[in-house]
């Protein structure tokens, strides 16, 4: 039986959950699926300037699980820029912070932006 897979702490949703060309010329190609872990490490690691092991702290998983989700989101935004797919955050198993700013590594939390902190099993409905 495979063990559970973990919630993982992200800050806050993203303003933009969609990226791509400006010129769409083919509008049925598959977007590409980027998991808001995998945008939460991406913004932690590469924005904030933390390492593997502070990302880790910050979203309660270990580093080799910090180490993964940020290579699968990079090889994403590779795709993304050089296939000129659109780019699509969404989905995965996440928690969102709880609004103290302790946990995400900002003074102040911007948890309420989008998401109104309801957990992504309420967003699907469950």
């Amino acid at each position: 039986m495979a063990r559970p897979r973990k919630w993982r702490r992200v800050c806050s949703l993203p303003d933009n959950n969609r990226y791509g060309p400006l010129d769409i010329t083919n509008m049925e190609q598959e977007p590409i699926i980027m998991a808001l872990d995998e945008y939460e490490t991406i913004r932690l690691i590469d924005l904030e300037g933390l390492t593997q092991e502070e990302c880790s702290d910050k979203m309660n998983v270990a580093r080799t699980t910090v180490q993964r989700i940020y290579s699968d989101a990079r090889k994403k935004i590779a795709e993304s820029l050089i296939d000129g797919k659109v780019l699509l955050i969404e989905g995965g198993d996440y928690q969102l912070c709880d609004n103290t700013g302790n946990s995400c590594g900002r003074s102040t939390c911007n948890r309420n932006r989008r998401g109104q902190g309801r957990l992504n099993h309420e967003i699907r409905g469950e």
